[in-house]
C-alpha cells in the first residue's frame, strides 16, 4: 500500500506545473472535448508507465542490492532538483490533431512523457518497491488528479495554485525519499 499511496502523491505533486499538465490544457482549449482527452490521457499513461515500471523492475535484477540503493538514492535526489525547473510545453507535441481528439491526445501524452521527470519517477519507485503493480497504479492515478482537473477546470486551477510551492512539496519528498534510500531506511511510514 505504501508504494501505491507514494507513487500516487509524488506523481500528482511533480506532474503540477509539468509540460503534460501544460499539454492537459492546451488540448482542453483547442478541442473542448474533455471526456476523449481524458480517456487519451489514461490510456497514454498507462502504456508509458507500464513501461517504466516493466524497466524499474528490470533495474532490480540487474544491479545487486547496495549498487541499487545508491542509484536508486541518487536518481531521487536527482528528481528533486528536476522538480524544481519548471516545464515549457513545445508547440511540436500538439501537431497530430489529424487523428481526431483521442488519438491526438495519446499520440501527444506518450510522446510528452517518454524521458519526462514522472516517467522516471516511475522507473525509480519500480526499482525500489519492486512493486509494479501498484507503482504503475499509484503514477497513473497521479497523472490522473493532476491532469483531469487540467482538462475540466483550465487556467483556473493554475492561477489558484502556486506552482513554486507544489514543486518545493515534491522536491522535498523526492530529497527524502533519496536520502532515506541512501541510508537504506526501508520505509517511510
Amino acid at each position: 500500500m505504501e508504494s501505491f499511496l507514494l507513487s500516487t502523491g509524488i506523481v500528482a505533486l511533480a506532474e503540477m506545473g509539468d509540460k503534460t499538465q501544460l499539454l492537459s490544457l492546451l488540448l482542453a482549449a483547442k478541442f473542448r472535448r474533455p471526456l476523449p482527452i481524458i480517456i487519451g490521457i489514461l490510456v497514454a499513461t498507462l502504456f508509458n508507465h507500464a513501461f517504466a515500471g516493466a524497466v524499474g523492475g528490470w533495474i532490480t535484477t540487474f544491479f545487486g542490492t547496495d549498487v541499487l540503493r545508491w542509484v536508486l538514492g541518487l536518481s531521487f535526489i536527482a528528481m528533486a532538483v528536476w522538480t524544481l525547473i519548471p516545464d515549457k510545453i513545445d508547440d511540436v507535441e500538439a501537431k497530430h490533431e489529424r487523428f481526431g481528439v483521442f488519438v491526438t491526445t495519446v499520440i501527444a501524452f506518450f510522446i510528452a512523457e517518454m524521458g519526462d521527470k514522472t516517467q522516471v519517477a516511475t522507473v525509480a519507485l519500480a526499482a525500489k518497491y519492486s512493486a509494479f503493480y501498484a507503482v504503475v497504479a499509484g503514477t497513473t492515478l497521479g497523472m490522473m488528479i493532476a491532469n483531469i482537473p487540467a482538462v475540466l477546470l483550465g487556467n483556473k486551477i493554475i492561477e489558484m495554485v502556486s506552482m513554486r510551492l507544489v514543486h518545493a512539496i515534491a522536491a522535498v519528498i523526492f530529497a527524502v525519499l533519496g536520502v532515506l534510500t541512501l541510508l537504506n531506511v526501508g520505509s517511510l511510514f
